[in-house]
């Protein structure tokens, strides 16, 4: 080939590819690929690549494909917030999600307000990401601490009632969160006979949750509430067993995640009690013919069960493509009217974008680790989760009202 006509090739060839990656509609997935939460973060991307793929086959988005943006958040609010304003700044990002730590979430939010932008918030349980920290561009796919507490509570104050609670606590917002809201429906609100220790977030270290552990031995309670996620649950209940207290009390994690059951392991786990948004098993227990496509494609692609994380990701994908078909475009403001009060069914029974907070509004679950040899039995030995309880998304959720008094403690308007 000429030297020209190379040229000319070239061009072409770069003005096509150009072309095509305009008419693409970018997301940008922030998580943690490093840090306590990886594990989560990894789920969250896998999940999202998957719905990304599924989308682009059938057609995309209006006609559009969608193309994925990623970045590591590490699980620092601050990094999460200057991913957040370089995929919308400099990826043209339509939409940013993700968030494996209710600050980063918060952090990140913000910057997608300031930039005119929806952030859905994919793993963030603290009551501040859509109660005292809300705002009209935050929308939260999982639930918050007190859904999680009135479902857990329900099931603590039917079996555990009049035993002491000790706490250990993982100290930032989403500890605080879970342990207040905890405390305030399992009536264990007296610190002095139900008590507690913070640990430091993100930078425990073993002997913090040995000396955590230590005092909770020495407290004589039969309760043992782990406010804890990710790598710092995994090391702290690796420590409870090694000193015998999974056999004294009864270990309750509030958010369990099959990422987090799988890395202590069957052995460990079994019987620890926890709470979940969604868990693999729940669409062939009730038939949810969504949720079992989705749990299908996820382990026949990765060879791996997909945990509530995988879940909550996917969902999004699919919740924000739905929003744009609705609203015939991108535009943030027809969007964000497409989702507020919609109501759907997707991997599991009705959801809804709640039109005041952006709450997604959805059952809870209450479950509990199995026996090992159920565990193993599974394909990808990953038959953790027994159903043994559930409470509505309407009856878990805060009032209107509830609300609206957490938001004025917090000097913040009543609306968003």
């Amino acid at each position: 080939m000429r030297p020209r006509n190379a040229l000319i090739f070239a061009t072409v060839l770069l003005l096509s590819s150009t072309t095509v990656l305009a008419d693409t509609l970018k997301i940008g997935l922030n998580y943690p690929q490093t840090g306590r939460y990886k594990d989560q973060g990894l789920q969250q991307r896998l999940g999202a690549y998957l719905a990304v793929d599924e989308i682009n086959q059938a057609g995309g988005v209006m006609g559009q494909p969608l193309e994925l943006v990623i970045r590591n958040t590490r699980g620092e609010p601050d990094q999460g917030a200057r991913n957040t304003a370089e995929l919308i700044d400099r990826e043209g990002a339509q939409m940013v999600f993700g968030g494996v730590s209710s600050a980063v979430a918060i952090a990140s939010g913000k910057a997608a307000r300031d930039r005119n932008r929806i952030y859905f918030g994919t793993l963030t349980y603290s009551n501040a990401t859509t109660g005292a920290e809300g705002h009209r561009y935050m929308f939260r796919e999982p639930y918050n601490a007190w859904m999680t507490a009135k479902a857990l509570s329900q099931y603590l104050n039917r079996n555990h009632a009049d035993q002491k609670f000790f706490y250990i606590t993982s100290d930032y917002t989403w500890g605080w969160s879970v342990e207040e809201s905890v405390r305030k429906f399992s009536n264990t609100e007296n610190t002095d006979v139900h008590q507690g220790v913070k640990t430091p977030f993100p930078r425990a270290l073993i002997n913090d949750f040995r000396a955590a552990l230590e005092q909770a031995q020495e407290s004589d309670a039969k309760v043992l509430m782990m406010v804890l996620f990710g790598d710092d649950m995994v090391r702290a209940l690796n420590l409870a067993y090694e000193m015998g207290l999974t056999e004294k009390m009864q270990i309750v994690v509030p958010n369990l995640t099959l990422g987090m059951v799988r890395q202590v392991g069957p052995t460990i786990m079994e019987g620890v009690v926890g709470a979940a948004p969604w868990v693999w098993n729940l669409p062939y227990e009730n038939n949810y013919q969504r949720g079992k496509d989705f749990v299908e494609a996820f382990s026949d692609r990765y060879e791996m069960r997909p945990s509530s994380s995988a879940a909550s990701a996917y969902s999004i994908v699919y919740q924000y493509k739905d929003a744009v078909e609705r609203a015939g475009s991108t535009n943030t403001d027809a969007v964000i009217r497409a989702l507020e009060g919609h109501r759907y069914s997707f991997l599991k029974d009705e959801q809804y974008w709640r039109e005041f907070d952006h709450q997604n509004v959805q059952t809870v679950y209450v479950v509990r680790i199995k026996p090992r040899e159920t565990v193993v039995a599974d394909q990808f030995s990953s038959d953790y989760f027994e159903i043994i309880d559930f409470l509505p998304g309407d009856e878990a959720a805060q009032t209107r009202e509830e609300w609206e008094q957490r938001r004025k403690e917090a000097g913040k308007p009543t609306r968003l």
